[in-house]
């Protein structure tokens, strides 16, 4: 266990723990509505964005093509997903949410405000605020992607 001069954990060593209790809870709750994060970030994407192509998701998300269709394939099958011929170019597929996907995203979206106060729980709203921005700060240094979980 790396610690600091202190004798505390630093602050990596506490990233990673804290990355990895984060991203285990909200699995734990996003399985509760039989979906797993990738379903749940695939979903988020397509809302933010409709009619993107499976192939500017595959980019945006960083999966291989081939996972990005078995992860829609598994969404339009459950009726939460459809793709559409595009218009502009009739070899890509457009992605959009049905109603039913509309309607399962309130729920992601309620899952995720519940994400946030379990792991930020011990913090008042400044604090809050303060992580956040200070996280950002660090994401945008280490290159990352906004808004999209590399683990998926």
């Amino acid at each position: 266990m790396p610690a600091t001069s202190t004798g505390g954990d630093n602050v990596a060593f506490l990233l990673s723990q804290l990355g990895h209790r984060s991203a285990s809870v909200f699995a734990e709750l996003i399985a509760s509505i039989d979906l797993t994060p990738p379903h749940s970030g695939i979903l988020r994407v397509i809302a933010s964005e409709p009619g993107r192509s499976q192939q500017a998701l595959s980019g945006q998300l960083g999966l291989l093509p081939s996972r990005v269709v078995a992860y829609v394939d598994e969404l339009e099958d459950r009726g939460y997903v459809e793709r559409r011929r595009n218009p502009d170019d009739r070899r890509l597929h457009a992605l959009y949410l049905t109603a039913s996907g509309k309607k399962l995203m309130k729920q992601i979206s309620e899952l995720g405000r519940q994400h946030e106060r379990l792991m930020t729980a011990g913090l008042d709203s400044t604090q809050r605020d303060t992580l956040r921005q200070l996280l950002s700060v660090i994401a945008e240094n280490q290159g990352m992607t906004p808004h999209v979980h590399p683990g998926f």
